[in-house]
């Protein structure tokens, strides 16, 4: 089926697209990710000193899940104004916010500084990064869906999703480096601020491959038609995008919030709460560790694109329960591995667990743009992706850690990932396929909801 009236646009523009798209999603989840292996290696000390060191552990990765907290409002807040106004703009603006924050956490003073106040502004600090990333994945994946061929649009909207195991490849490398090369005693004092203040220019870069990018066709053409309808009708009033969404496609937000419980919660059970369990209980090194999930994320960037194309090839409901029974059959091999304390076991755990994890994550971000019409797009793949998280990745390696620390065994955690990939497994279950509906043809029929809901509203039958 076509993409609708609007032609897509010459390959060498959207791969411009598709890059700044990527750019952008890799700073932020640099950042992003840079906390979280942070919290695991050295807050726990900086910030949370005096305690049992996994309790510190457990407080450190408590302001790692506030940063969660915030990306649901990040998601209404962004997806309202990218649903009125446009994708490109509030992508500028979540990616400065993102880098600023991130640059401020690299000049912040530790608690032998300023005491209490260290952990606070941190947490602040960590809320304006998840209200920044809540809003940014919904505008990246948007604005690469809305650009691209339909017959193709698993595999281009798949590459802003690479962006995440892009920001975890270059953060995990520039701590693995600076470990390397550094004292423990100069890592824990002024070296953990590098990686931080080093986001202040890939900010600067980021910002200049966005800014040259246009606004999505598909927006640009809804957003001419609703003005249209508006100078029709003087009097009719557009619904808010939030209103709309729960109106018309609540579920499709449920279905979306089942289908990220797998893939976020073993996310960050591999890549974070893994730095945590390899080094206390497998007595594995910190550098071991790191290296590990280096490995294995660059072999996670290279699979998702790939995963994107087969979910153009066989639809993209087959891929993702692929991935969701696959990473929870995987667990207990996954901590046996790891158990074993060889590097080549933890390569071989974290890179399946992260390629099985990448048939989800992969044709995620086509399958949600394909779930809402032009003008809620934003506001529905954004809050069915973020609200999911609060309860998905926040608690992550904050339960892993509480399980460990309560039980000393690995069996708890596996359990927990298992019953997040049956719920994904049902959620995907019941979901339609989606991978030939037009995006813009999507908003034809949900115009003509739109009017019988104003209708009824208004009493008329």
């Amino acid at each position: 089926m076509a993409s609708g009236t609007t032609a897509p646009p010459p390959p060498a523009s959207l791969k411009r697209i598709v890059a700044a798209s990527l750019i952008g999603t890799t700073i932020e989840w640099y950042d992003f990710f840079l906390y979280g292996s942070a919290a695991a290696l050295v807050f726990n000390k900086l910030f949370f000193p005096g305690s049992d060191p996994l309790v510190g552990t457990l407080l450190s990765f408590l302001t790692y899940a506030v940063g969660f907290a915030a990306r649901p409002i990040g998601a209404l807040v962004f997806g309202h104004y990218g649903d009125r106004l446009g994708r490109k703009k509030l992508l500028v603006l979540s990616l400065l916010l993102m880098g600023g924050a991130t640059f401020a956490i690299g000049l912040l003073p530790t608690h032998a500084t300023i005491g209490t106040a260290a952990p606070v502004l941190l947490t602040v600090l960590r809320l304006v990064q998840g209200f920044a990333l809540g809003g940014e994945w919904g505008g990246a994946v948007l604005l690469v869906s809305e650009h691209g061929d339909a017959r193709r649009r698993g595999f281009w909207a798949s590459w802003p999703q690479t962006g995440a195991p892009a920001g975890q490849l270059l953060a995990t490398g520039v701590l693995s480096f600076l470990t390397a090369v550094l004292s423990d005693a100069a890592f824990g004092s002024w070296g953990w601020r590098i990686p931080f203040l080093l986001s202040g220019v890939l900010v600067m870069v980021g910002l200049w491959i966005r800014l040259s990018v246009d606004e999505s066709p598909v927006f640009k053409e809804a957003l001419a038609q609703a003005e249209a309808r508006k100078a029709a009708d003087a009097g009719a009033v557009e619904k808010m995008p939030l209103v709309a969404v729960l109106r018309h496609h609540w579920r499709d937000v449920l279905i979306a919030m089942g289908a990220r419980m797998a893939e976020n919660i073993s996310y960050y059970v591999i890549t974070a709460f893994i730095l945590v369990y390899a080094t206390t209980s497998a007595g594995v090194s910190r550098q071991t560790a790191l290296n590990a999930v280096l490995i294995a994320s660059a072999v996670h960037f290279a699979v998702i694109p790939a995963w994107g194309a087969l979910s153009d090839r066989v639809g993209r409901r087959p891929v993702y329960l692929v991935g969701a029974a696959g990473i929870g059959l995987w667990m207990f091999p996954f901590f046996s591995l790891i158990d074993t304390g060889g590097f080549g076991n933890l390569i071989l755990a974290v890179t399946v667990g992260l390629v099985l994890h990448g048939a989800m994550y992969a044709p995620q971000a086509a399958f949600f743009s394909e779930m809402f019409a032009t003008r809620m797009r934003y506001s529905g793949a954004s809050i069915g992706a973020q609200f999911a998280s609060v309860a998905a990745g926040a608690p992550a390696p904050l339960i892993a850690t509480a399980l460990l620390a309560d039980y000393g065994d690995s069996t708890p955690i596996a359990l927990y990932v298992i019953a997040a990939s049956l719920l994904t497994i049902v959620a995907v279950g019941v979901a339609k396929e989606t991978r030939h509906r037009d995006l813009a043809g999507m908003d034809t029929g949900a115009e003509v909801a739109a009017r019988t809901a104003r209708t009824e509203d208004a009493g008329v039958r």
